[in-house]
């Protein structure tokens, strides 16, 4: 069977055309450094509501990977097989449940803490570590020793990706994993779920840094020449293609509970509130529109770290805006927190402080394709990639650029933005558990709502938009649990009435910091070539 133009990929800087996915799943990124993407998104059947309506989670993944994963790739069979181990790990049956938290207002609570990690990056990563596993091993099939093919997996934490990363691809065979987080800038329960993993394939690097850092030395570990040839590099952050496809899953899913509800008013218009700092998760509700989902708008919930919020209320101007000294506090250090050289500001949601944005690369190339007036689509991909590639050298020398009238105009027709500040966050966390009961959906008990930083967020870009648009329907991405944040819901929290917050740690949490952890230091001015160094060696000792 021969492969759609959805199942064939390229590189947003226009250097990587006709890639199958295994290939963009294995690689992670172009060689000319930029991200891959289908090179159409393709549409549901026409059928779709109808037939789909009443799927499981694992139902509708398979429907949704096969449109962009072609059958001479993954055949049916395997790719359910697949589907059902990757989310047979989640505590809940719905995996990602959807909660009423305001009748009155529509607004839902959409669950995405119940894997193994407890944070929303646990639906792509338990999924992309199969997808790593099946790829190995039909690649190494009647292949022995040295000959075999072994994937070095490198990726950049702020707290969630390492610990999901590591709980999807630990034991597995023929993959070392190397994650790196900025030391003293992940939460203490974040920490320890990465490095008390002792599985011999399982590495931790602390770098002196910002996440910033670490991603900018991941980048630069895969577009190095002699790591790819000699180590099979391969990424596990949202930069992997399959962490935006795995998310695109829980869109559709949430719909089809949402309108199913007795509550719903058929016909009214829904809109989805993403908290957002690397741009992935709110990314793959953007496909899941253009795909046929009808989401109005996607609203971008940033903190104080507010580069995406600054493009959207702005005439498109993406420019880093460092924030030093006194002014760049505000974070909660056990909870990860942590100012940096660079300019990050600290907040009460340390997993999205960032400067930069890596996947919104991805939505700016299908926006200069979209408003390009070519007549050949080989042309409008050719301008797409090379203004993209000009954009972000751009961003790399001076600081930021613009993309002009048309581009942000039709980024403005998807989405929305707001900004929302630690002092806001912790009102939001106090209002909600004080305003919010809802029905538990696994236990069927009622209680009050405790919100981690990051979804509170969500809630109050969702209230501000209820404002503007009081009969749409609002859900609102909630991408941890609270106890990976708790020093964050103790500060907000302290003295309600009711309030115990040893009830909402989860026993797997329980002892987790006093475990024995296993963790290399990187130190100041090592760079990217000293940590290849590290990676070499760890390497080398793993496979002796």
């Amino acid at each position: 069977m021969t492969h759609t133009a959805s199942q064939r990929y390229l590189s947003t800087r226009g250097g990587s055309y006709g890639l199958s996915f295994e290939d963009v799943v294995l690689k992670g990124l172009a060689d000319d450094g930029g991200l891959f993407i289908p090179e159409e998104i393709p549409q549901f059947p026409k059928s779709w509501e109808s037939d789909w309506c009443h799927f499981s989670f694992e139902k509708l993944a398979f429907e949704i990977l096969s449109l962009y994963i072609a059958q001479s790739e993954i055949p049916s069979g395997d790719l359910k097989e697949i589907v059902k181990r990757s989310y047979s790990t989640f505590r809940h049956p719905d995996i990602t449940p959807l909660v009423e938290l305001d009748k009155r207002k529509h607004l839902y609570l959409l669950e995405l803490f119940h894997g193994p990690t407890f944070a929303f990056k646990d639906v792509a990563l338990q999924l992309l570590g199969n997808l790593f596993e099946y790829f190995l091993v039909r690649k190494n099939h009647h292949i022995a020793g040295k000959e075999r093919h072994h994937l070095t997996v490198i990726g950049a934490t702020s707290g969630d990706t390492g610990s999901a990363a590591i709980y999807g691809l630990r034991n597995k065979l023929d993959v070392s994993v190397f994650i790196l987080h900025p030391k003293g800038r992940v939460s203490p329960v974040q920490e320890a779920q990465m490095t008390t993993v002792l599985d011999a394939n399982i590495h931790n690097l602390s770098v002196e840094g910002s996440f910033d850092d670490c991603q900018d030395i991941v980048k630069a570990l895969f577009a190095d020449p002699e790591m790819n040839k000699t180590h099979h590099v391969a990424a596990v952050n949202s930069i992997n293609w399959a962490r935006i496809l795995a998310q695109i899953i829980y869109y559709v899913h949430s719909y089809f509970a949402l309108v199913r509800s007795p509550d719903f008013t058929k016909g009214a218009k829904i809109r989805y509130v993403v908290p957002s700092g690397n741009f992935g998760d709110v990314l793959a509700g953007f496909y899941a529109q253009r795909m046929g989902l009808p989401i109005e708008r996607l609203i971008i919930a940033t903190n104080e770290n507010d580069i995406l919020n600054r493009f959207f209320t702005s005439e498109g101007h993406y420019t880093k805006l460092p924030i030093h000294g006194y002014a760049a506090n505000g974070g909660i250090a056990e909870d990860g927190a942590k100012a940096h050289p660079d300019g990050v500001k600290e907040t009460l949601s340390p997993a999205m402080d960032i400067l930069v944005s890596s996947n919104f690369e991805r939505l700016l190339w299908f926006l200069v394709y979209q408003v390009d007036k070519s007549d050949s689509i080989e042309r409008k991909r050719q301008i797409a990639g090379s203004t993209i590639k000009a954009w972000l050298s751009e961003l790399k020398s001076n600081g930021g650029f613009s993309v002009g009238k048309e581009v942000t105009k039709a980024a403005k027709i998807y989405f929305e933005s707001e900004r929302v500040s630690n002092e806001e966050t912790i009102t939001t966390i106090r209002d909600i558990y004080r305003t919010c009961d809802f029905l538990n959906t696994k236990d069927k008990k009622s209680s009050r709502c405790i919100l981690d930083p990051h979804s509170a967020i969500g809630i109050e870009a969702s209230v501000r938009s209820i404002r503007r648009n009081p009969d749409t329907y609002h859900i609102s991405l909630a991408t941890a649990h609270p106890a990976k944040f708790s020093n964050a819901v103790d500060l907000a929290l302290r003295g309600e009435d009711d309030y115990d917050f040893g009830v909402v740690i989860p026993q797997e949490f329980v002892g987790l910091e006093d475990k024995e952890k296993r963790v290399t230091h990187v130190p100041v001015g090592a760079g990217w070539e000293g940590v290849r160094e590290i990676v070499k060696t760890e390497v080398d000792q793993e496979l002796r």
